[in-house]
């Protein structure tokens, strides 16, 4: 060895040392920290499933694969990580020995063919990932960009450090193949490095091998400084992700590699659901009131967060000036979490009665800054030094854009609920015209408070009888579906028109079904997601009750239930079924799915045409949640098919992507005091497309967008002719015979069904 080789050499290794040194340090502080948060029994089951839904996210990228450019370009550079790492291998070797390859493959053309192509392709990826980031980048303040509030200088670090790696081996690579003399001409070994070679062939043997060995020095160098930053900063996620992305997919909520919405996840306290029968608020724990309440995969989520921005740039609170964005309140409870780790780590805490846990012996170790994170509230204002903002908790919609969009599976609702729970149902801290509802639920059983015993009152002037089931009654034979009306359709005026069109649409195409009437109460959903479990808990124990008496008699798959309300059909069908002994197990549809099936049998056809054009608003609770994304579309689909001059125009957003009426996570009841209200922005979003009609599958989002087309309207930025009617309307004035502009619309039997009893949905205010 010359003394290149030997200074090279010494200086490679010696940066190599400290970084692992350090790089398995870090690993055990992350594992450390991830072992603080509570149990979480639910996570290793069906690890079979899990596998396989870990490399199919992995290997297919099917998350990132959203955004088709990003998922690209990054599934190159995820597999070049991968499959290169054998190069540092043999880069270390050639510290020693310019000429030295990996014994057995380092000569196996299908692995160098396999090494150079990845190279190159990690180039341009991460080159294109560059290029990404900068057009996105927050510099321009009129862009609204995804990486707002990211560490630009780690992924500035990465990116150099992704880039600089592949160019070393495909340095390297050529002047192997002009110190072996394969120069000459292409070879399938060097396929790729071939012009590199070539440029090279002009130089001596010494200097060939000089510059292997400088250059391997570099690769090695550049690669366990990587090691050296990551093992400082253990809160990297940009960089972290790498290797805990394949541990928090394999550990998310569903083994079968859905994602994390629908039903949330239940209320536990060691790792145990919650008995409300026998729960103690002295021993058993609420909510989230401190970081380590998360459970295990909680710590897991946010160190795995890659801060992509993705959860950011949809959604709805974020988009319209709100303070909440997803990205930054998980890593705000990342980076607590790891400040307050060496102090829970010393037996610090409280106990629920707020009792500290650890002695002052235990604790005397700790260091400042850990003791003084641990101080803070995790939920305050600025003044009280908390993690994270009330304002940021409740902007919350539940809409699940953030979930659905996060190519690591971080689950973002169910810790925004989790937190709201202790903050409701323990500090009773939660916005005040919240609090009217929750008692409206429990006095009333709806959230307007309105008489229930008024739930019959849209039955009356349909022109036929609507049946309907005694409480304690099963359901007579006959009857199909059992329809869940919801507190909306029951009681609120403008979803009223959408539950009698429904109603009249089942008995024309002679469906049988009942109503509970009088029986039926809030299903629980808005207690739910603003956070009171035990008025969830109590209104779902009442339903399932009166539920399972009417389906007494009555095979599972007899146990139909059509709903309008997108909140109720997610409520019914994702969380009855875990309430109770026995659970409340019904085969639920959504009344767009059931319209569906009918128009496609031929029992409800579409023949007049409407002559309006229209688009389609995914309700949140309705697609993303449940995925219910063509059965709206078919029934529109047909009554434009029977309409020569209407179309169905998508708006910019929609399917998964649909941006949120404002609505959900209870917000209907709880003032939009700060930046753009939601429902305007969906709406102007609506009206872009030049649409006369916006349909809509869910009641919340009936009122969200009336109120916004009726603000347009004043603006002056909407036509009058513009409409918002449920698919159901839309539907029914499509079959319907063209009536005298003066006299009543009839169904096709004949009974009188006034057009203002159908739609379309003026405002009412509840």
């Amino acid at each position: 060895m010359d003394a290149v080789q030997i200074v090279a050499a010494v200086i490679a290794l010696g940066v190599a040392v400290v970084g692992l040194v350090l790089f398995v340090r870090a690993i055990a502080t992350i594992v450390r920290t991830i072992k603080l948060g509570a149990p979480d029994y639910s996570r290793t089951n069906d690890k079979g499933d899990r596998t396989k839904t870990m490399l199919r996210e992995f290997f297919g990228h099917t998350k990132m694969m959203k955004w088709h450019s990003v998922g690209i370009a990054h599934w190159f550079v995820a597999l070049g990580f991968i499959l290169l790492v054998a190069t540092l291998a043999n880069a270390i070797g050639q510290l020693f020995a310019p000429h030295w390859v990996l014994p057995i493959i380092g000569h196996f053309w299908p692995y160098e063919l396999m090494t150079e192509f990845f190279s190159v392709a990690t180039i341009l990826g991460i080159a294109a990932l560059i290029v990404i980031r900068q057009r996105a980048h927050p510099r321009n303040p009129e862009r609204k960009s995804r990486f707002a509030g990211s560490n630009f200088w780690q992924a500035y670090f990465v990116e150099f450090v992704i880039i600089a790696v592949p160019i070393c081996i495909l340095l390297i690579r050529g002047f192997e193949a002009a110190l072996t003399g394969k120069a000459d001409s292409w070879s399938i070994h060097f396929a790729f490095s071939y012009p590199l070679g070539a440029a090279f062939s002009g130089l001596s043997e010494g200097a060939l091998e000089t510059a292997i060995v400088l250059t391997a020095a570099v690769k090695v160098i550049i690669s366990f400084a990587w090691m050296i930053v990551l093992g400082l900063n253990p809160t990297m996620g940009v960089a972290w992700h790498r290797f805990s992305a394949f541990f928090n997919i394999f550990f998310k909520r569903n083994a079968d590699g859905a994602v994390a919405l629908g039903a949330l996840k239940p209320m536990t306290s060691e790792g145990k659901p919650l008995d409300f029968e026998e729960a103690d608020p002295e021993k058993d724990v609420f909510g989230v009131s401190q970081v380590e309440h998360f459970s295990w995969k909680g710590m897991l989520d946010f160190t795995t967060c890659t801060e992509c921005g993705r959860c950011q740039s949809q959604c709805p609170a974020w988009n319209t000036g709100k303070p909440l964005s997803p990205k930054l309140l998980i890593t705000g409870l990342r980076d607590h979490a790891y400040a307050k780790a060496p102090y829970l780590a010393a037996g610090g805490g409280k106990t629920v009665e707020g009792e500290e846990k650890g002695s002052e012996e235990q604790l005397a170790g700790v260091n400042a800054l850990a003791l003084a994170e641990a101080e803070r509230p995790l939920i305050g204002d600025l003044d009280s030094l908390g993690v994270i903002d009330p304002d940021v908790l409740w902007s919350c919609t539940t809409c699940g854009a953030c979930v659905e969009q996060c190519p690591v599976d971080i689950e973002h609702v169910d810790h925004i609920v989790d937190m709201r729970r202790y903050q409701v149902m323990i500090e009773s801290s939660f916005p005040s015209e919240a609090g009217v509802m929750l008692r409206n639920i429990e006095n009333k059983g709806n959230p307007w408070g309105a008489n229930p015993n008024d739930r019959e009152e849209w039955t009356k002037n349909l022109g036929f009888e609507v049946r309907k089931v005694e409480q304690g009654e099963p359901l007579p034979e006959d009857v199909e579906y059992l329809f869940w009306v919801g507190c909306a359709g029951a009681l609120e005026d403008r979803a009223k028109k959408v539950t009698k069109a429904v109603a009249t649409l089942l008995h024309e195409a002679q469906v049988e079904f009942a109503i509970l009437g009088t029986g039926e109460t809030c299903t629980g959903d808005p207690a739910r997601r603003i956070g009171n479990e035990f008025v969830f808990q109590m209104q779902a124990m009442q339903n399932v009750e009166v539920l399972n008496a009417a389906f007494e008699e009555r095979q599972p798959k007899d146990k139909k239930i059509v709903a309008t309300c997108a909140h109720c059909f997610n409520t019914l069908k994702n969380e009855y079924p875990t309430i109770g002994e026995d659970g409340g197990h019904y085969e639920v549809v959504h009344h767009t799915e059931l319209l569906s099936t009918l128009v496609r049998d031929g029992k409800l056809t579409p023949v007049t045409p409407i002559e309006q054009n229209v688009t389609f608003h995914d309700p949140c609770y309705l697609g993303r949640h449940n995925r219910v994304f063509s059965a709206p579309r078919e029934v529109i689909g047909a009554v434009v098919d029977a309409s020569p001059n209407s179309t169905l125009t998508e708006m910019p957003r929609f399917k998964e992507r649909s941006f949120c009426c404002g609505a959900g996570g209870a917000r209907m009841w709880m003032e939009e005091r700060i930046g753009k209200r939601i429902n305007v922005e969906r709406t102007e979003e609506a009206l872009s497309t030049g649409a006369e009609v916006v349909a809509i599958g869910c009641p919340f989002c009936l009122t969200m967008l009336s109120d916004g087309v009726t603000g347009a309207k004043a603006a002056g930025t909407a036509s009058d002719a513009v409409e918002v009617m449920d698919v159901s309307q839309l539907l029914l004035k499509s079959i319907q015979p063209a009536a005298e502009p003066a006299k009543p619309a009839s169904t096709p039997t004949g009974n009188p069904v006034s057009a203002e009893e159908i739609g379309p949905n003026e405002p009412t205010h509840s």
